[in-house]
């Protein structure tokens, strides 16, 4: 069990990473093809593919390369069972905030966000 804990740590980290760092090769490392990014934006549900959340990271400008101070906060890992784990983090790209709930699965041995639903707040 703390293997598993480790390993999803540190795929949360290389997902937090990537974030800041608008890198789509560490993102894809870590986000299964087949998973999406949901939503409740203005009372609907929206759902992004992976494929569409890559290309608009690949095309805005980084945290990390606007200079953004980064605040990253993993809040809970909660393993669920042998294959299934949840994960609740915090970060930002000011005057944005977000929280994610990451939810992974273990695909061949390792560990991948299978859906990452979320929510974000703006700063005044």
């Amino acid at each position: 069990m703390n293997d598993d804990i480790k390993a999803i740590e540190a795929a949360t980290w290389t997902y937090l990473d990537g974030l800041y760092e608008g890198d789509v090769g560490k993102l894809s490392q870590i986000f299964h093809p087949t998973s999406a990014l949901t939503q409740s934006l203005h009372g609907e549900l929206k759902i992004v593919p992976r494929a569409e959340w890559f290309e608009a990271v690949r095309n805005r400008q980084s945290p990390k390369a606007a200079g953004m101070e980064r605040s990253d906060h993993i809040l809970t890992i909660d393993l669920v069972g042998p294959a299934l784990a949840l994960v609740k983090v915090k970060c930002q790209m000011p005057p944005r905030y977000f929280t994610d709930l990451l939810s992974f699965v273990r695909v061949d041995g390792k560990w991948v966000i299978a859906q990452k639903v979320f929510m974000t707040e703006t700063a005044a």
